[in-house]
């Protein structure tokens, strides 16, 4: 792939970048890929998946219209696959791929009944298969979906559910029966509550009731491990009065079935700071930031059960969303524009730590802070570096020139 990407898109130069770095969406804009957790890159390294903001300049409203987009990166094309009101500011659609081309899931929304709903898409034929339930995460033989309840997530951050009338979301009291981590088998379109809020609090005990009174469980960020085997789930408690400065968060994990739920990260190691976990390549550990130690944050692993809690990369910084790479050795991040390893000019890094030489590079600098981001930072770029199936190009987001983008870093040199 990376050999072809000169025949149809410009390279990015600004600032010297370490690695070759193209735009793989030099047209209208407006386009971003969804997190880091999942790779844009279909399975062949053919296409792109991505989402496309209506406008820029303003917050969406429920019902407004987004698109579903596939970049062919042989043949530098752009192409609208499907239209969605099932999206939000920061993740989209959650247009992610399954187990081959033909496989792309979004979210879309049944305005009438402000349901929302996953969608699996042939974008060879447009043959579609609508789902029970909603995606968020798809399990890696692109078999099954993962996701906590979208209408209630913006309950504690907002931009990565999907946008609904007032009043629409359920508001938790406790931590109830009905909400919790869902899954869609995504043949049948089938979707169930595999694990309820109500039986993760009472398995793990994850707060001390005589300090957390009342309060209200919501689930955010559900993870894959890249084997298929355990679900991550980030677990967060809110005061009564819904309170998200003194939220509560806190990693805990389960078996593919639901069962052997445990808490990797509890809450009073997240309170000193923290951010972003995600599964490592073994699937038996978690990468996150952590302020361990309290000298800011550092990159630190720990154990699906909470067993270990280790320093990744001794004597380096953590920031931003974290990936560890296969080999074992190298961790690739961005920097949020207010975190020290930012230039503190709306530009950040895309940051190439070598943990066992305690070093680091940044491969590109490039601007992300976008001419409106919205009250709440809604409409933040985050770059959100994900990997391709091979583990050698990375794609980010980034707002250079006003518009979002996405951008396509070759780290093949630097890896050898």
């Amino acid at each position: 792939m990376p050999g072809t990407l000169s025949l149809h898109f410009p390279r990015y130069e600004l600032h010297e970048p370490r690695v070759p770095v193209w735009c793989a969406t030099p047209g209208v804009g407006r386009l971003f890929h969804r997190f880091f957790d999942t790779s844009p890159f279909s399975p062949s390294g053919r296409y792109l998946a991505l989402t496309r903001l209506p406008f820029e300049d303003r917050l969406p409203q429920p019902g407004d219209v987004a698109e579903v987009v596939l970049v062919d990166l042989h043949t530098g094309k752009e192409r609208t696959v499907a239209e969605t009101r099932g999206w939000d500011t920061q993740l989209g659609a959650q247009t992610q791929w399954g187990a081959t081309d033909h496989d792309l899931f979004f979210n879309d929304m049944d305005v009438e009944s402000w349901t929302p709903f996953g969608v699996r898409l042939d974008p060879v034929d447009g043959g579609r298969r609508l789902l029970d339930g909603t995606v968020y995460m798809v399990s890696p033989d692109g078999s099954k979906a993962i996701s906590p309840c979208l209408l209630r997530t913006g309950a504690t951050q907002a931009g990565y559910g999907v946008l609904a009338p007032h009043g629409v979301a359920p508001v938790n009291r406790g931590a109830p029966e009905n909400d919790g981590v869902f899954l869609t088998d995504t043949v049948t379109g089938a979707s169930r509550l595999l694990v309820s809020l109500a039986e993760i609090v009472e398995r793990t005990r994850p707060l001390d009731p005589d300090v957390f009174v009342g309060g209200s469980y919501y689930g955010a960020h559900v993870k894959w491990n890249p084997q298929g085997t355990r679900i991550m789930l980030v677990l967060r408690w809110l005061t009564d009065g819904g309170d998200t400065a003194h939220m509560e968060r806190m990693v805990v994990t389960m078996n593919a079935d639901g069962s052997g739920i445990a808490i990797a990260i509890p809450a009073d190691r997240w309170k000193p700071g923290g951010h972003h976990p995600n599964w490592c390549p073994d699937g038996e550990t978690v990468l996150v930031n952590l302020n361990l130690h309290g000298d800011g944050l550092r990159f630190v692993t720990a154990r699906y059960d909470g067993s270990t809690l280790e320093d990744a990369a001794p004597g380096v910084m953590g920031s931003g969303h974290p990936t560890l790479h296969p080999d074992g050795r190298h961790i690739v991040t961005d920097a949020y524009p207010n975190e020290p390893l930012a230039y503190g000019d709306g530009t950040t890094p895309i940051r190439f730590v070598d943990r066992l030489a305690g070093t680091e590079s940044a491969l590109v600098r490039i601007h992300v802070v976008p001419p409106f981001e919205g009250p709440r930072k809604e409409l933040r770029v985050d770059p959100h570096p994900a990997w391709d199936r091979a583990y050698r190009c990375l794609a980010f987001n980034a707002c250079p020139d006003g518009t979002r983008r996405v951008y396509i870093a070759d780290l093949t040199e630097v890896l050898q």
